[in-house]
């Protein structure tokens, strides 16, 4: 029922929103005579390797600096990457990714090798589902770039402060999922950016109904600043190795 509903709806958006896409790959493509997308290789279900399509929101070769988490100050981000990022336009051609069957709508967001590689054996089942465009924490945390943005490490401090967050919510959603719970995240996340605190709120709202701890629930209601945290089933050893490898 979930791999038909997203291949449907997908290849119906692929046609109705062809318009706004060739209009973006152009004014993209006219910043600087480069490809307007970003195929960047992501771990899906399994483990399996794939491309995950993006607008290009960066310079070209912008990943070639080592580093995976982008705060809202990087300079590497383009004018109208910034408006594209903000708007989460630059997100649309992966609406191929899941026509193809490497991505569905809602799901744990895929990362890269050299994150994966520092999952626990727990934070390991995030792989045990197809990756999504989105999911509680796309919502919770639409804001990742504001919240690592004075970094001087945006790396380590996503694994400090969202990392744990995400992992405990990517997990919870791998547990609860339905298409009920698909279409409201879905509506939240187009909600977020004109609202964050009422997608927040409604994404509490799931949580409770579906089970999830109080302590989650706080999470991602974001009334409290982020502290520094374990992804699940990390041991503060280990975490102590994480944070230092690079």
């Amino acid at each position: 029922m979930k791999r038909a509903f997203d291949f449907v709806l997908a290849s119906l958006l692929s046609i109705i929103l062809s318009p706004l896409l060739v209009l973006i790959a152009i004014l993209v493509f006219m910043q600087d005579w480069r490809s307007p997308f970003y195929r960047g290789e992501r771990v899906g279900m399994g483990g399996c390797h794939f491309r995950m399509l993006k607008f290009r929101s960066m310079i070209t070769d912008a990943d070639r600096s080592g580093v995976s988490s982008t705060s809202a100050a990087d300079s590497r981000i383009t004018g109208l990457g910034r408006t594209l990022r903000r708007c989460k336009l630059d997100e649309l051609p992966q609406l191929t990714n899941i026509v193809r069957g490497e991505m569905s709508f809602v799901g744990p967001r895929p990362n890269v090798s050299s994150e994966v590689n520092l999952y626990s054996e727990i934070e390991r089942g995030l792989l045990d589902i197809r990756p999504g465009v989105t999911d509680f924490a796309s919502i919770v945390f639409a804001d990742e770039g504001e919240i690592i943005r004075e970094s001087a490490d945006p790396d380590r401090d996503y694994n400090l402060l969202i990392r744990p967050g995400k992992s405990r919510l990517g997990l919870h959603y791998v547990r609860v999922r339905s298409l009920a719970i698909d279409i409201q995240l879905m509506a939240l996340t187009v909600l977020a950016p004109v609202s964050g605190s009422l997608a927040r709120r409604g994404v509490v709202r799931i949580l409770e109904s579906s089970g999830a701890d109080k302590a989650l629930r706080e999470i991602a209601s974001r009334a409290q600043p982020l502290q520094p945290g374990l992804p699940p089933g990390v041991s503060e050893s280990e975490w102590e190795q994480h944070l230092s490898y690079d």
